[in-house]
Order: C-alpha cells, then structure tokens, then sequence
C-alpha cells in the first residue's frame, strides 16, 4: 500500500540504500541509519538489499571499502595500512584478512600480480 501511495517501490528504496553507502562507505557502518536513510524497516531493508544485491548491506560496504584501498594502491602508489584506513579500517590486521579473502590474496601480492597482468584489473 505504501508503494503505491508513494510511488516508491523496493527496488527504488534498495538504491537509495545502495546510493547512501556508496557516499558514506568510509563511515562506520550502522544499519539503522541506513534503513532511515532508504525508508524501510531494519528486517525488510536486510531481505530486500540481499535480494537485490546479492549481499547484505555490511558486505556490500565492505567490498566498496576494499575495491576503493585496491584502487588507492594501484592508483596512487599508497601502502596497503593507509589505503585501509583512509577508506575506514582502524585494523591493518583485519584490512589485510577481509582484503585476502575477497581478491584472494593479501594486498601485496595481489597488487604485484594486477601490475603483471593489468588486464586482469576492472575499475568499476
């Protein structure tokens, strides 16, 4: 009922959602705000953002958070503790793990192999 009174739908709140991460990622992350932010309960805002996505909205930030510190280090010749934490992680231990299990392997070393094979790097 309230989408049609509002003309909003889920998928429209689910970019608002999406659209509030991607400006705030280096925030920490707090899924009330976020579901203020894109006008939905806290449970409809978890079941429609995966559904959408794939991810829940922490992952989803997470994986801004790193794609964002890979391209810090290719692209401004940072180290991979200050990539990390001008993209929001107080942790270079915890960077470096969520970093190694996303892009399968730790920051370094997936760096030295995309400037190898820079094809196999894709901005998004």
């Amino acid at each position: 009922m309230r989408e049609i009174a509002t003309g909003e739908s889920r998928a429209q709140q689910v970019s608002r959602a999406i659209g509030w991460l991607q400006a705030n990622f280096t925030e920490p992350f707090r899924a009330e705000v976020l579901a203020t932010e894109s006008r939905m309960s806290l449970s409809s805002l978890h079941f429609h953002f995966k559904e959408v996505t794939g991810l829940s909205p922490l992952q989803y930030q997470k994986q801004l958070r790193l794609q964002e510190a890979r391209r810090l280090i290719l692209a401004e010749a940072l180290d991979a503790a200050s990539a990390g934490h001008r993209v929001g992680y107080d942790s270079p231990s915890q960077f470096s793990r969520e970093y190694s299990r996303l892009f399968g392997a730790p920051p370094r070393r997936d760096i030295d192999r995309l400037r190898a094979a820079p094809e196999r790097f894709v901005e998004v």
